[in-house]
């Protein structure tokens, strides 16, 4: 438990803020969204709709997975980094949590990640920040070196 606080102090204020943000909003967002579609439709067809958006994700999420660790291992197999296949598996799991979390929006936000092309789209915003990131500063010194114990 001492090590999930450390690991909170990593997140500087403004993170802190956007997470207590979406910590608030989002059964707000919930609530609000089964009020109205309750109201619609009625309390019955609201929790049916609820369960068979579940069910319906975590099948397609099961697919999706399956797919991307095929894609993986044949990845493997031609000596290639699956990168975007570990990507793709981890925003897969991610958006498995948020179907199986009751609610229509976060619904939405899981079926959006699980469908392959915003997936593609995520890992390409991913892989520019992180190149950005990486040629900006330099890991190594240029230069030459001699070896002074070979030289006795």
């Amino acid at each position: 438990m001492l090590i999930f606080f450390n690991d909170l102090n990593l997140l500087n204020k403004r993170q802190m803020n956007s997470l207590l943000l979406a910590i608030i909003l989002i059964p707000v967002i919930e609530i609000y969204l089964f009020i109205k579609i309750g109201g619609s439709i009625g309390a019955i067809n609201t929790i049916l709709l609820i369960f068979l958006t579940a069910f319906v994700g975590i099948y397609y999420a099961r697919s999706e997975g399956l797919n991307t660790l095929n894609h993986g291992i044949r990845k493997l197999i031609k000596n290639e980094i699956p990168a975007y296949e570990l990507v793709s598996g981890a925003l897969i799991g991610i958006g498995a949590i948020f179907l199986i979390l009751p609610g229509f929006a976060t619904d939405f936000f899981g079926f959006l990640i699980i469908f392959p092309p915003t997936r593609k789209l995520i890992f390409k915003m991913f892989k520019k920040k992180n190149v950005k990131n990486n040629y900006k500063t330099k890991d190594y010194i240029e230069g030459e070196f001699k070896d002074l114990d070979d030289s006795k």
